[in-house]
Formats: structure tokens, sequence, C-alpha cells
């Protein structure tokens, strides 16, 4: 068994009758000391992690002697500066025995898979049939009937918002009526002759581009010669 535990701000990996020199400690010689930042416990094989520390879990020691470690020396100098500084360290320790590893804290055990909830039966009886999803017809393209000749932006606007907006709805629409959309309107349209839109509107349906531009070839503001 051995854990990896912080003594001093260092980090040991200690087991049990081990001896080690830590940092100096302020208590006295043959007292008992106890660390509880104990961050990882194996005991046999069983892993004991913390996060950062396992909670409950401490070592147990002794303290043993104070001691100071080898002088070390330290020399600094700048060329051509004319400084020179020699200064000696000796670090303090403390020697502890580890008496006993405190292993309290739970064993981290692998998350079992979390179980699908089992689908909730559905009371046929009461549950209301489900409607069948109307499906919605696609709105057939708007057409730019400013292709046909005598109709401007303004009056576009007033057929579409009199909902001819298609070469198909056009073509359909007899002359008088397009007249009466057009009396109706209050944009200045009502001087236009519509008497040949149902016609040029037909070509256009039908994708005869070149007989439509042959017919207003022949035609004056939209009117016949």
């Amino acid at each position: 068994m051995y854990a990896i535990v912080e003594i001093a701000g260092q980090q040991f990996k200690v087991s049990k009758d081990q001896r080690l020199f830590v940092h100096r400690l302020a208590s006295d010689v043959d007292a008992k000391v106890s660390f509880d930042k104990v961050l990882l416990i194996d005991n046999g094989g069983a892993l004991t992690l913390g996060a950062p520390a396992i909670e409950g879990a401490s070592v147990e020691a002794k303290v043993l002697n104070h001691l100071k470690g080898d002088k070390v020396i330290v020399f600094k100098k700048k060329r051509r500066k004319g400084y020179k500084k020699k200064n000696g360290h000796r670090q303090s320790f403390t020697q502890i025995i580890i008496e006993n590893i405190v292993a309290t804290g739970s064993v981290k055990k692998a998350a079992a898979p979390k179980k699908e909830a089992a689908p909730k039966a559905e009371k046929l009886a009461d549950a209301p049939a489900a409607a069948p999803k109307a499906t919605k017809a696609k709105a057939a393209k708007a057409d730019d009937l400013k292709i046909i000749e005598g109709i401007g932006p303004k009056a576009a606007e007033v057929l579409v918002a009199a909902g001819i907006d298609t070469f198909a709805k056009l073509a359909a629409t007899a002359a008088d009526k397009v007249n009466a959309i057009l009396d109706a309107a209050e944009a200045k349209v009502q001087h236009l002759d519509p008497t040949t839109w149902a016609q040029q509107a037909q070509l256009a349906a039908d994708g005869k581009m070149d007989e439509l531009k042959k017919l207003q070839d022949e035609l004056n503001g939209g009117k016949a010669v």
C-alpha cells in the first residue's frame, strides 16, 4: 500500500515505515504529524483518486530529527563591471517516518452505464388519432408580367394585387375584366389597352417566346396596328 501525499509544498510517494526528508516542519522532535492532502492511494491494486485530495484520507508520521543539508555556494559575477558576490546556503530539512496511511476515502469505481428509460406505453383508447398532415400545394411561381408589351411596372403591380400574377391567369382573363381592374386602380393605368394581353400571355405561358416576339414586333404599345 502506498500513497501520493503533499508535504510542505512537495509531493511524495510514501508507504508505511518509510523514512524521508521534507522541508523544515514547525513540529518538535518525536511529535506526531498528519498530512491530509492525499492525492492518491493504492491499496493492493484498488486505486482511490482525489479531486484533488481524497476526503477523509491522511498520512500519519513522526518527526525524527531536524537538520540542515549540505552547503551550496552561490557565486555571481558580472564581467567588466567589477561585480562579484559569493553566498552560501544550507537548506533546513526535517526527517520523518511514515507510521500509517488512513484510507477512508471511497474507492473510485467505474460508472455504471445508464439504462435507457423504457418508452411509456401509450393508451390508444385515450390518445386521439393523429390527424394526417395536410399537404400544402405549392403556390405557382409569379411570372414577370412586364414581358407583355403594354404592361409596365405600375400595371404589373395592379394586376398582381388583383390576383393575376402569372401568364396563365392573365391569358384566362377577358380584356373587359382587365379593363375594369385598371379603371378601379389608384395608379394612372386607365389609358392602357389590354386587348392583346391575353394573346401575348398565352404565348408566354406556352413558352413560345419567338412567336411572342414576332407578335410584339407587329404591335405598337400593346395595341394592334
